[in-house]
């Protein structure tokens, strides 16, 4: 009985060791930043409307235009295009990372290129960022211009 415990005890010690060795070992891995796609030169990211400054009512349709990329659904990877990101009253994202999915960060990952948002009367920041089938925004990051508009 002896034998069968210290045997038990070494094998769980070897599968504990190989475990930490893993993990350890793959803890790099998982801290680094995920691959960045490589944007064209002369791409142009913008919002087509509503204008700065203009004075809207909620419903608000917002319209993306972009030049020199085409558009393809998230998961797909097509050279030269990406998808949109609404960013709302919020500032960019960490360029890095995939960007978020909340309120403030409106994902439009089936190839979408204008949306209707409800917004609260006051003054809003619109601003797009574009990414790549992963959500991740290119290197260089291809942004608008942000804009306010006024919601009666």
């Amino acid at each position: 009985m002896r034998d069968e415990t210290q045997r038990s005890s070494s094998t769980f010690h070897k599968f504990a060791a190989a475990v930490a060795v893993l993990l350890l070992g793959g803890l790099p891995a998982l801290a680094e930043d995920p691959p960045r796609t490589p944007a064209p030169p002369d791409v142009s990211l913008y919002i087509l409307s509503p204008h700065p400054g203009e004075l809207v009512s909620s419903p608000v349709t917002v319209r993306f235009g972009l030049s020199g990329m085409g558009v393809a659904p998230a998961g797909v990877i097509n050279p030269k295009t990406g998808h949109h990101h609404l960013i709302i009253d919020a500032p960019l994202p960490d360029f890095s990372k995939p960007v978020p999915a909340d309120a403030n960060h409106l994902h439009f990952g089936g190839g979408q290129t204008e949306v209707q948002i409800e917004l609260t009367p006051g003054t809003h920041t619109l601003q797009l960022v574009l990414g790549d089938h992963l959500h991740i925004p290119f290197q260089p990051p291809i942004v608008s211009t942000p804009i306010e508009v006024r919601v009666k």
